[in-house]
């Protein structure tokens, strides 16, 4: 008797698709969706757009998570890293969903509407464990819903993005990690002064049913569409970290050097007693940024030596790749806690040796404020 096939799971799709494929994107599986990874321009043409003018990319593949009900700010803020106390109605906040290990879950965006509704934007691949954790630790009255199918979101990154979201009419002139909503053909638009390439950028929440046309507008007004494959090299050139590489349940914030995103303050978060346990102590690693010296690429996985050590293993990369701004290779490494940035590494690329200085990032001068 033969075995049946295997079954796969298809992928899921942005509202979006029929318009990348439309434009001659090149596709890729992430986080269980087939997004835009690039077009006909090539992912360095993108890069530089968003230095250098305007960019928009389809990231609808992040989730989308509503938690409401009396007191549902001050429930979100008992279980995420962060303090949502520090941030306003209408400001955003980046924050941590942490393990009791103080690993990181997922980080993510929080949006503050009030005392009784707050948004979350975790990564995909991360949504459904995000909201069962917090469905799981909500007091009766509280409402978690996993809204990840009802919207697009739509980066614009770059510093013409003012310019063209003026033109559009949308909001624009608002802060740096704050939101103002507006109605877009009877459809209510979050636009937030946010992004993940260090530029000047708003990240669009969109209802599916006003996306197309919305897309469709910017492209005309001069954006470059974007894929996933710029996203990647913008936000390694500023050193943000990517889950799942740089932070994971077996990275905690503290060896990330992520302690300004969390409310150490607060009486209660998932993880705070180990998190405390481990800052007071001091982590074994830390992530810092490497800056290729010579002629090389860094990867993800690549031993990290000490050739002043007898070429002892410090450390490990997480990211790597070439930053186009900068001409040169670039990662992000977990070393040994006592490397700090000017030490003299070297990377094993395939048995060759890559030699690398430890840099602090950001890699560039990009400021998204």
């Amino acid at each position: 008797m033969s075995e049946s096939p295997e079954l796969t799971t298809p992928l899921l799709t942005s509202p979006l698709h029929s318009r990348h494929a439309a434009h001659g994107a090149k596709f890729a599986e992430f986080a269980g969706w087939d997004m835009p990874l690039q077009y006909p321009s090539g992912v360095l043409a993108e890069h530089q757009a968003v230095r250098t003018r305007v960019g928009v990319f389809d990231v609808s593949h992040l989730g989308k998570v509503w938690v409401r009900g009396p007191g549902a700010a001050a429930f979100a803020n008992r279980c995420l890293a962060n303090d949502l106390d520090r941030i306003g109605d209408g400001g955003a906040q980046y924050t941590l969903c942490l393990d009791e290990s103080g690993g990181v879950v997922d980080d993510l965006i929080a949006y503050r509407f009030g005392d009784d509704e707050v948004f979350l934007i975790p990564n995909a691949a991360n949504t459904a464990e995000v909201a069962r954790r917090l469905s799981e630790a909500a007091p009766e009255g509280i409402e978690v819903r996993d809204a990840h199918r009802s919207f697009a979101v739509i980066a614009v990154q770059g510093p013409d993005s003012p310019g063209l979201l003026e033109y559009l009419g949308l909001p624009h002139d608002h802060g740096y990690m704050t939101f103002r909503e507006h109605l877009v053909d009877h459809a209510d638009v979050i636009v937030c002064r946010s992004g993940y390439t260090g530029e000047t950028g708003y990240e669009l929440v969109v209802p599916n049913e006003a996306a197309g046309d919305l897309w469709d507008a910017m492209l005309v007004a001069g954006a470059v569409p974007c894929g996933l494959g710029a996203r990647d090299t913008l936000r390694l050139e500023m050193g943000y970290p990517l889950h799942g590489q740089d932070l994971s349940p077996d990275i905690t914030p503290v060896q990330a050097r992520l302690n300004w995103a969390i409310g150490w303050d607060k009486p209660a978060f998932w993880g705070r007693d180990a998190l405390a346990a481990e800052r007071a102590e001091g982590p074994k690693r830390r992530l810092w940024g490497l800056e290729a010296t010579g002629k090389g690429v860094p990867r993800a996985h690549m031993t990290v030596l000490d050739p002043a050590a007898d070429d002892a293993e410090v450390g490990e990369t997480t990211s790597g790749g070439h930053a186009p701004t900068l001409k040169k290779g670039i990662a992000l490494a977990l070393l040994d806690a006592s490397y700090k940035p000017g030490a003299e590494l070297e990377l094993d690329v395939r048995g060759r040796r890559l030699p690398v200085r430890v840099v602090k990032p950001p890699f560039t001068a990009a400021d998204p404020h």
